[in-house]
C-alpha cells in the first residue's frame, strides 16, 4: 500500500452518507484522513465503511438551513478533533419548474442548502485553518456553476454562487497554504439523478436505459455518468502538494459538456 498522504488531518464533508459526499468521504479516508459524515437517513452503514478503512470517524446530523445547526457541527469537530482540516460543501437538494411557477419556499431552501451553507461552515472552519497554515475548502458546485439549464433557476443560481464564492475565499487566503476550489460534476449517476431517470422513463414510457441514453444524450457527450469515486480522486488531488498553487479554479469533470 503506498504512503498515506493525508494521515493527521480532519475532513468533514457535508450531505455525506450516500451518492457523491459518500465517494468524496472515501478517497480521503483511504488517505488517512479522520472523517466527519454529515446527511439525512442512515449514518450507520457509511460510518461502518469508513471505520473499515481504518480512520477515525464521526457524524452530525446537521441540518444544512439552519445556521445554529451548522455551527454545532463545526463545534463538534472542534472538540471531537480539534477542528476541520479539510471542509468539503457537498450537501444539496434540487428542483425543477419554470421560474414564474417555482415555488418561493423551495428557492429558500434550494439557496440555504446548497449555497448559504457553504459560507456558514467556511467562515466558521477558516480560522482553524489559517491558524494551521494549511486547509483545503472544496466546493462541489456542478457544471450547472459554470452554464444553465431550462426549469433549475434555484439550482443554477445557487452553483453559479458557490463558484463566487470559491474564488473570492481563494483570493482572500491566496498568501497561506489555504486554498479554495470548486468541483463541477456533469451528470452522476445519485439517487437524485436517478429519479430524474426514472420520472423520465414514465412520463415517455420507456425502459431506464433508453432514458439514461436520453439524459446523457442532451448534454453529455462522452455519454457516461461520472463517479463519486472519480470526483473523490479529485478532491484528494487538490488536497495533495500538487494541488497546493491551484487556488479558485472551477475544475469541471462533465464528459465535455461546457466543451460544447
Amino acid at each position: 500500500m503506498s504512503e498515506r498522504t493525508l494521515i493527521g488531518k480532519t475532513a468533514l464533508v457535508t450531505g455525506s452518507t450516500s451518492g457523491i459526499g459518500l465517494g468524496i468521504v472515501k478517497s480521503l479516508a483511504r488517505q488517512g484522513a479522520n472523517i466527519i459524515l454529515n446527511g439525512f437517513g442512515d449514518a450507520e452503514g457509511p460510518k461502518a465503511e469508513i471505520a473499515a478503512l481504518v480512520v477515525q470517524v464521526g457524524y452530525h446530523g446537521a441540518d444544512m438551513s439552519k445556521v445554529p445547526e451548522i455551527e454545532a457541527m463545526i463545534a463538534f469537530a472542534t472538540e471531537t478533533f480539534g477542528g476541520v482540516d479539510i471542509l468539503v460543501n457537498n450537501a444539496g437538494i434540487q428542483h425543477v419548474a419554470s421560474v414564474e411557477d417555482f415555488p418561493v419556499d423551495r428557492w429558500d431552501a434550494i439557496i440555504a442548502i446548497n449555497l448559504t451553507s457553504a459560507f456558514h461552515t467556511s467562515r466558521l472552519a477558516l480560522p482553524h485553518m489559517q491558524k494551521k497554515n494549511w486547509g483545503r475548502i472544496i466546493n462541489v458546485a456542478s457544471v450547472h456553476g459554470l452554464v444553465g439549464s431550462a426549469q433549475k433557476s434555484a439550482y443554477v443560481a445557487a452553483k453559479h454562487g458557490i463558484v463566487g464564492l470559491t474564488k473570492v475565499t481563494a483570493l482572500e487566503n491566496a498568501t497561506t497554504g489555504v486554498t479554495c476550489n470548486a468541483i463541477c460534476p456533469g451528470w452522476v449517476l445519485t439517487p437524485l439523478v436517478q429519479k430524474q431517470i426514472d420520472a423520465k422513463a414514465a412520463a415517455l414510457k420507456i425502459s431506464n436505459d433508453e432514458a439514461i441514453k436520453l439524459l446523457l444524450g442532451e448534454k453529455e457527450p462522452s455519454m457516461q455518468f461520472t463517479t463519486p469515486e472519480e470526483l473523490g480522486e479529485l478532491a484528494v488531488f487538490f488536497c495533495s502538494d500538487a494541488g497546493k498553487n491551484i487556488r479558485g479554479v472551477a475544475w469541471n469533470m462533465d464528459g465535455g459538456w461546457v466543451a460544447q
